[in-house]
């Protein structure tokens, strides 16, 4: 009499191991831990969540306090998504097999900040884009010049490797996964469980430092200071030429030679730069700062500012203000 085969039981919960590091950040980790964690009886489980180090035990913090982690690297053995929630620039080659070998089986590699430069290493983000800290859009591409750096939005998601640019998009990043596996309502009872904000979309923007003049070649130095001093001031490349007694042509030629953009671009950079101060110190309605800041009116300032950063004044003050 033939036996009759068990049917097959629910699938287990999607396993999530955070690898971590000595000196480790703490807040990545945590939220990523928030969002995959146990969310109590009235919400489906659906995530399971644990750490793993090169050399487990006790490990330092940037907090000041140890954590303790049980699990070594092959926990990622059986992960289904490894989050790499920091790192420095360079990874041991235990540590890089291990991620390697994750992958080549199907588990998805989220990489945070610095985290980013183990996929990098590993070729995995070559000719892709990828979410990076401005800060360290620079090193990546001085390493890893086959990625493509996007210093700009906050994650990107390619299904096997996603990358958050900053520790503080670590709750989006993880959100929009649970988003894309189990649906909007699911993602939703897990943010107003946790009181987060609205979730951000991977496109929304990084806001770097405003733009400083950097240090001024001697030979442009009079120039760059008669233009801060009048960014009030309509003032066209023939102006800038005629007080630097050059045709408007090398006047051109020499400012991008020494500063790497032509003087109109370099000019409207500084705006929008006073711009986001403005916008972030004062209460100065739009029409006002477009006055102080050369831009001739609300609508040009507008057109400018949403080329520039993606997003409009008015958000931009309701974030920074």
């Amino acid at each position: 009499m033939p036996m009759e085969c068990p049917e097959p039981g629910p699938p287990g919960p999607h396993r999530v191991v955070a690898l971590v590091a000595p000196n480790q950040e703490l807040y990545p980790v945590t939220s990523a831990s928030a969002v995959f964690g146990y969310h109590g009886p009235d919400i489906p489980q659906h995530y399971s969540f644990g750490l793993c180090a090169e050399n487990p035990g006790s490990l330092g913090t940037t907090l000041g306090v140890p954590i303790q982690v049980e699990r070594g690297l092959d926990a990622m053995d059986e992960a289904d998504t490894v989050v790499i929630a920091g790192w420095t620039f360079v990874a041991s080659p235990a540590v890089l097999d291990a991620v390697s070998r994750a992958h080549a089986r199907g588990a998805r590699i989220v990489a945070v900040a610095a985290g980013i430069f183990i996929p990098a290493a590993l070729g995995l983000l070559d000719g892709r884009r990828a979410s990076v800290h401005w800060e360290l859009s620079a090193e990546l591409a001085a390493r890893h010049p086959r990625v493509i750096p996007d210093g700009t939005v906050i994650y990107l998601d390619h299904g096997d490797i996603a990358t958050a640019g900053a520790s503080a998009a670590t709750l989006d990043l993880c959100l929009h996964q649970v988003l894309q596996e189990h649906g909007a309502a699911h993602a939703m009872r897990i943010g107003r469980q946790l009181a987060a904000g609205p979730h951000r979309e991977g496109r929304q923007r990084q806001y770097p430092p405003l733009p400083t003049t950097g240090p001024m070649p001697d030979s442009l130095a009079p120039l760059l200071e008669w233009l801060l001093s009048r960014l009030d001031e309509q003032i066209t490349v023939e102006d800038m030429a005629a007080f630097s007694g050059v045709s408007p042509r090398t006047l051109t030629r020499r400012f991008t030679g020494r500063l790497g953009v032509p003087p109109a671009r370099w000019l409207l950079e500084r705006r929008l730069a006073a711009t986001r101060a403005l916008l972030e110190d004062t209460d100065l309605p739009v029409e006002t700062i477009a006055a102080r800041v050369g831009l001739s009116s609300a609508v040009n300032l507008r057109r400018r500012f949403h080329a520039a950063l993606h997003t409009t004044p008015a958000a931009y003050r309701r974030s920074f203000r």
